[in-house]
């Protein structure tokens, strides 16, 4: 009988080892698969079980939670969402996260380690701190100025301070309300179709996500390249490029809109934007030493974060002297988000030093204790300082008595330029118009701004008046906004 008894309690005892085995390797071995299960709404749930912490521009929060009283309790609220959408994205129950909410989510929705009171303290007890804060770069009266500037128009507009690299503003038009696609149904349904058929793309990120031909505005890219290779060494004197300019092996004649450009200087191109003059100069500068650098202002990554991930801008590393040409004047295969163009500008301003560009300044926890800050550093060397400073004074010259004139500020030091790109099947479409610009106020020793414009339905026909009529009086609404700042 006893024996009957030792073989049923070892028994029990195997049973019970083998329950222990199995909850162990259900609860450690088994627990990442099995969170992640899309089956298992739990984690879905304790998601938004609490408020999500606040995006914030200018010490306010742009972002918001509200109970519902539902299975997925808090849903994400946002203040003045089409303006500030092309840099919070939008943080949806259905669709999920884009741009700083997916960025920063785990700041945001509390899931952070660095939040934890202790190491591994979420992991071992499977909970999250209360939703942290990201402070933004962005100035409120900059991003209103851009999208007011935009007025509805489909472009974007991206500023940055070149002395440091904080995005002050992005800016895409026309946008949308990301709290119409926070929670589920029905409607949050409705408005993702609506959105996504629209021809207007409102939900396209223009600022970053979105690369253009940025023609003549690119012509600073190629003028510094000109200079640091030493192509040309006196921006005063002539360049020798004839008018027409027949491009290398063809018989194709690249026009110009300019009057006078045969042979022209540097300063004159820069000041009329002759074709001829920058397309010859590119094909002198080669296209290893084009591509060297381009590279330094920001072409060709693939690997630029603010930290959402930005578009890469083109130039191509493999083209014939023809396909050089038009790339040197930001045509063929040349393309770039309005950012891209921005730091172009920036490092003109700046003395050729070309800041790495940041959106988040730093995150905090609940508390407002700091979690983390970004600091800031250089990306590239995009010029040598004396090139740089020519171009400054090239650019001063494009908006005092060139084509950029709309952008003058009185008691500021302005720079700019104007550009459109022709685009479509037998360039058939409506030009974008470009204005690339930086301004400084004349008692300050560094430059408040550098700004780029881009508007996708201009008006004129003109090379480069379209840039100046169009896009131009917008980067001065911007830059004024910055030196009141």
């Amino acid at each position: 009988m006893i024996s009957h008894i030792r073989l049923a309690a070892a028994f029990c005892l195997l049973l019970l080892v083998a329950l222990l085995v199995n909850a162990a390797r259900i609860q450690v071995i088994q627990a990442d698969s099995l969170d992640n299960n899309p089956a298992n709404r739990r984690k879905t749930i304790d998601r938004y079980e609490q408020p999500r912490g606040q995006i914030l521009v200018d010490g306010r929060a742009v972002t918001g939670s509200k109970d519902t009283g539902q299975q997925l309790r808090y849903e994400r609220t946002y203040v003045q969402g089409p303006l500030y959408a092309p840099v919070t994205g939008y943080a949806s129950q259905t669709y999920g996260t884009t741009l700083l909410e997916n960025a920063e989510d785990g700041i945001l929705a509390g899931t952070d380690p660095l939040l934890a009171p202790l190491p591994f303290w979420n992991d071992a007890t499977r909970a999250h701190e209360p939703g942290g804060k990201v402070v933004t770069t962005v100035k409120s009266a900059l991003q209103q100025a851009a999208y007011t500037g935009l007025d509805g128009r489909r472009g974007a507009v991206a500023a940055v301070e070149p002395s440091s690299g904080k995005i002050l503003a992005l800016v895409s038009s026309p946008s949308y309300d990301p709290g119409k696609l926070s929670g589920t149904g029905g409607p949050v349904a409705d408005a993702w179709r609506r959105y996504n058929g629209s021809y207007a793309q409102p939900m396209l990120n223009r600022a970053i996500r979105q690369t253009y031909p940025p023609g003549s505005a690119f012509k600073i890219v190629t003028a510094a390249a000109a200079l640091d290779a030493g192509v040309v060494d006196d921006v005063d004197e002539p360049t020798g490029v004839p008018e027409p300019y027949v491009l290398p092996g063809t018989r194709t004649t690249l026009p110009n809109d300019a009057r006078g450009c045969d042979k022209e200087s540097l300063a004159y191109a820069i000041k009329w934007s002759c074709n001829s003059v920058l397309a010859g100069l590119g094909v002198r500068v080669g296209l290893d030493r084009m591509v060297e650098a381009v590279g330094r202002f920001g072409f060709n990554d693939a690997k630029l974060r603010i930290p959402s991930g930005v578009a890469v801008s083109n130039f191509d590393r493999r083209m014939s002297e023809d396909q050089l040409a038009l790339s040197s004047i930001g045509q063929f295969d040349t393309t770039a988000t309005p950012l891209q163009m921005a730091m172009v500008a920036a490092a003109v301003a700046n003395g050729g030093d070309l800041k790495y560009p940041y959106l988040v300044e730093r995150t905090l926890a609940a508390d407002g204790d700091v979690v983390s800050r970004t600091g800031e550093h250089t990306y590239q060397r995009a010029m040598s300082p004396s090139t740089a400073y020519r171009l400054r004074q090239l650019m001063v010259d494009v908006v005092e008595t060139g084509t950029g004139r709309s952008a003058g500020i009185d008691g500021a030091t302005v720079g700019g330029k104007t550009g459109t790109a022709q685009h479509g099947v037998g360039n058939s479409g409506t030009p974008y118009a470009w204005f690339i610009s930086w301004a400084q106020a004349k008692d300050t020793g560094r430059p408040a701004v550098a700004v780029a414009v881009v508007v996708e339905d201009a008006e004129a026909v003109r090379d480069d008046i379209s840039g100046g009529g169009d896009a131009a009086p917008i980067a001065r609404a911007v830059m004024e906004a910055a030196l009141r700042d």
